[in-house]
């Protein structure tokens, strides 16, 4: 929101400002000393924590409030307010007075300012701490990309994403397709677009409402956020600008409160595809594509229009086979698909764990079988026989009529009952390669022995019971090396702990995308 407070409460230079030592993220509360959701004041450069640790950020604000009762208050003090605060992670600010998080300036800047100052102080800290652990691991026997500290390994050369306020879904979404060579590497070469010019030409870009819709572009937010990611040159990245354009673009994940990750997914790639079919600033990034991919046209999924990268990587083709049950009449149509949402069968959903005995396991096997396996349409779903002229009753059976480069599998574990949304917490036995997609074809005896065959290449996990709760993670393999992502926290994982995690989505590379040679 446009906050019209700022000119009273912010207050403090960059330059002259006393803040603490260290690294902002860091930095411990003036009253408890938490280091937990540190907040700095605009108008006195005072540090206090958030009001989801001991809320003295808050407490801050309101004692300033009160009204002097020994004095009579001066013209500077009727007009200098605390009521502006700045997130020392994210580096956004929020007004009490408003009660919501601020888009807007001062007139002198004061607020971009103090941001890009703090920015500076992060990075100047996070070099230094990068700096002592590559001397340390100089010294040390350890793997050259390797650091043990407090217990867990760390991956010195993969970088985290800073939650900015319960956006773990759209973290774990951005690690994974990170990982995923063909799309992530086309991002990464595409050239930059300037978004501002004149006399901002050059600063790094933070967007705010008053910029207006011309400037805003999530292909090249989504290209700057997978650039910074594995580039080693900080332990954690803050994904503000990107997530401005998701609020920009997709109302329905403005705020702050938890999302689900897989339909953050399906916007945030039919958003990409549109937005790539268009064009940006007159160029047509379709072209690009065609320009610089060995796709052929046969490979490619057209989703509403012509082909993207989106498409061409996780486009495939389903064969929609309905017959009705009264006359025999057969309708056939083909329906283009970026992901499979497969049904975890009923008879498994009591099993909770992989070692638990009773019954047998759930696998992804028997999710695709319960996805392609003859049904019955119920009472509910008749079909309307063109030959029988009114609706019957009839059965329903998907083939898949052309697999995608990258098969992205969601397990629905999220149903609703009458008054709430209920998490089916099953664990699903899943491969981590040589999945076998053959027996599920259309025409399975036109595929090569290998073009059928997927390995993982990274797991969405949802922790929590509900779908309006709980923390997303995700794994992901990198150079043959698989890596937990946690937010900000990012930690060298084995197999065993991948294949134990209940997968909430699940992302396969096709083999031969995988090893050959066309590369986008």
């Amino acid at each position: 929101m446009e906050c019209p407070h700022l000119g009273s409460s912010v207050c403090i230079a960059p330059a002259s400002a006393r803040f603490p030592q260290g690294s902002p993220s860091s930095w411990c509360c003036s009253v408890c000393r938490s280091n937990k959701s540190p907040w700095v004041c605009l108008t006195c450069s005072s540090v206090h924590c958030g009001r989801y640790v001991n809320g003295h950020a808050k407490k801050h604000y309101e004692d300033a409030q009160i009204p002097l009762t020994n004095h009579k208050k001066t013209e500077k003090q009727e007009k200098v307010q605390h009521t502006v605060c700045m997130d020392c992670s994210s580096y956004s600010t929020y007004c009490y007075r408003c009660d919501d998080f601020v888009v807007n300036d001062t007139k002198l800047g004061l607020v971009q300012k103090v941001r890009e100052h703090l920015q500076n102080l992060e990075n100047s800290a996070f070099a230094a701490d990068r700096h002592r652990k590559r001397k340390l691991l100089e010294n040390s026997s350890l793997n050259s990309k390797l650091l043990k500290v407090n217990g867990s390994t760390t991956a010195l050369c993969a970088t985290g994403l800073r939650n900015l306020g319960n956006t773990c879904f759209m973290n774990a979404i951005l690690q994974s397709l990170s990982n995923i060579q063909q799309f992530c590497c086309y991002f990464k070469e595409l050239p930059a677009v300037e978004l501002r010019n004149g006399k901002t030409a050059g600063r790094r870009t933070y967007h705010t409402r008053s910029q207006g819709d011309n400037n805003v572009s999530l292909v090249e937010e989504f290209r700057k956020t997978l650039c910074a990611l594995w580039q080693g040159s900080q332990t954690a990245f803050s994904p503000e600008s990107l997530f401005y354009v998701v609020w920009k673009i997709m109302p329905n994940f403005r705020g702050y409160q938890q999302q689900d990750a897989h339909e953050f997914m399906r916007y945030l790639l039919d958003h990409l595809h549109l937005e790539l079919q268009g064009g940006f600033n007159g160029v047509s990034r379709s072209v690009i594509l065609q320009e610089n991919s060995g796709l052929s046209g046969s490979n490619k999924c057209c989703i509403n229009g012509a082909s993207t990268v989106v498409t061409a990587i996780f486009g495939g083709i389903l064969q929609n086979e309905v017959n009705c049950l009264i006359c025999g009449t057969e309708s056939r149509k083909f329906d283009p698909f970026l992901d499979l949402s497969l049904d975890i069968p009923s008879q498994f959903r009591n099993k909770r764990t992989k070692n638990q005995e009773n019954g047998p396991m759930c696998t992804l096997r028997d999710c695709l079988r319960s996805f392609t396996d003859l049904e019955e349409l119920d009472e509910t779903e008749l079909y309307m026989c063109h030959k029988c002229k009114k609706k019957q009753k009839s059965t329903k059976k998907f083939w898949i009529q052309k697999l995608p480069k990258v098969l992205c599998l969601h397990l629905k574990r999220f149903h609703w009952t009458e008054y709430l949304r209920n998490k089916v917490d099953t664990y699903v036995e899943f491969p981590l390669r040589d999945l076998d997609m053959k027996c599920y074809l259309l025409e399975p005896e036109n595929s090569g022995p290998e073009s059928c065959l997927y390995d993982l290449a990274a797991v969405v996990v949802h922790h929590g019971s509900g779908v309006g709760s709980g923390h997303y993670t995700a794994y992901a393999t990198h150079e043959g090396r698989w890596f937990h992502f946690n937010d900000s926290t990012v930690t060298l994982t084995d197999e065993e702990t991948v294949v134990k995690a209940k997968a909430y989505i699940l992302f396969y590379v096709d083999r031969q995308a995988k090893y050959g040679s066309d590369k986008l």
